[in-house]
């Protein structure tokens, strides 16, 4: 029988289908807890427990017993997942069909988002600046060419981003941006702007194997399996004395925009936890708080970046480095790359190692084949903006960047577990 916190998970996936629904979920979770929103505009109170929110990012901090040596212990995720953005003009008309104007959002798997049921998701601003939530149902499709009409589809896929990836939404004319509107709640002639996203209408599913539950099937795991797993071990400070009465400052941090790079003002690498870090150290009732008090917290300080990382394909394995194997349900990956496309050397490991051995959770290790070129995290950025120790972490999947990612419910159990060890002083 799939677990509560699969369960849990499942429906956090499904609450957010945009990172700004996804920060709307974590900050119901963190007010059900107990913790108190801060406002950036304003003076800050020395809270125990607060939180910040930026567009589809959010920062949320847990004082315990601060100690003269204390420093942050903070794990980082992120809330955005490859996807179409809607561009600026909609809604197009083609053939007797209505369409949707949309660019590609980072990195996906694009074919996999060929004949799937979309809905549209995000913000709406209206021209006082207010932003209002939107989610519509399935809305929208990407036809592919049938093989009749193109007898080399099966040999050879090539498709243009601009014109095969755009999706219809109607027969016939149809308004969209009122159709938009209607489902937000604004008068579109009060309608200023929107960051709005396509997203998979298909619920979350448990399957495979001889227990029915080796595999998680869902849309946007890279990244919200770190967000839900750092969230859940965050909020456990709750019932763990040794996180609750802690020498350091936990932070959990989940930002947006890392699938296009984070350099943005709710992204890693701005200065949104940097200075959030500094008002939290300069509201705490602290001797000698300043710029060398700051420095000396940084210096005791660490940083786990938490994001996706990648299973062995048995269908591709030499794409993979031939004497490092990890597999969906061995546990979550330690990430290396000598090129410091991700933060993790040597003492960062050890670290990592330490919060695994305290849960007693297997990890594995990843490190790309040298002819396959490796991607990024927040790590770097995270690292070379604040100089802490930071390490690159994540459970493995399958499909990374497709539509619907493939992850085992065993790892995202584990990468909990570990993350409790960190926080808990490992």
């Amino acid at each position: 029988m799939t677990s509560e916190f699969i369960r849990d998970y499942a429906s956090f996936i499904s609450e957010s289908p945009s990172s700004f629904h996804a920060a709307q979920a974590i900050e119901r979770r963190l007010v059900e807890a107990g913790y108190v929103r801060q406002d950036e505009g304003a003076a800050w109170a020395g809270l125990a427990k607060g939180y910040v929110v930026r567009g589809g990012a959010v920062i949320a901090w847990h004082v315990g017993q601060v100690a003269d040596d204390c420093g942050f212990r903070v794990v980082g995720s992120h809330t955005d997942s490859p996807s179409f953005k809607v561009k600026p003009f909609p809604g197009s008309h083609a053939h007797g069909f209505g369409q949707v104007n949309v660019e590609v959002y980072g990195g996906p798997l694009l074919n996999s988002w060929l004949n799937r049921d979309l809905g549209i998701a995000g913000i709406v601003t209206d021209i006082d600046g207010v932003n209002h939530l939107v989610r519509t149902p399935a809305v929208m499709v990407i036809p592919q060419l049938a093989p009749h009409l193109d007898r080399s589809v099966n040999d050879k896929l090539e498709l243009s981003r601009q014109k095969d990836y755009k999706p219809i939404w109607s027969v016939g004319e149809a308004d969209l941006l009122r159709y938009i509107c209607d489902h937000a709640g604004v008068d579109p002639q009060r309608a200023a702007a929107f960051d709005l996203f396509a997203y998979d209408v298909q619920a979350p599913l448990v399957f495979g194997g001889e227990s029915g539950e080796d595999f998680f099937a869902s849309g946007r795991q890279d990244n919200l399996s770190s967000v839900f797993t750092s969230l859940t071990a965050f909020l456990s400070a709750e019932t763990d004395a040794a996180v609750s009465d802690g020498e350091d400052i936990a932070i959990f941090a989940a930002f947006d925009h890392e699938e296009v790079g984070s350099s943005t003002y709710s992204g890693a690498a701005g200065p949104f936890l940097e200075t959030t870090m500094r008002r939290i150290a300069a509201s705490l009732d602290m001797e000698g708080v300043g710029d060398e008090r700051f420095a000396r917290m940084i210096a005791n300080s660490s940083c786990i970046s938490a994001d996706a990382g990648h299973s062995i394909s048995p269908n591709k394995a030499n794409l993979h480095d031939p004497d490092h194997h990890p597999v969906l349900g061995g546990g979550p990956l330690l990430k290396v790359n000598a090129n410091q496309r991700y933060a993790t050397e040597a003492t960062g490991s050890a670290l990592w190692l330490r919060s695994a051995a305290a849960g007693g959770v297997a990890t594995q290790q990843f490190v790309s084949n040298n002819d396959v070129p490796c991607g990024s995290t927040i790590g770097p950025a995270t690292a070379s903006r604040l100089g802490i120790l930071t390490v690159d972490v994540g459970i493995p999947l399958l499909s990374m960047h497709s539509v619907r990612e493939l992850s085992s419910p065993a790892d995202l159990e584990a990468m909990t577990t570990i993350l409790q060890g960190y926080w808990a002083g490992a």
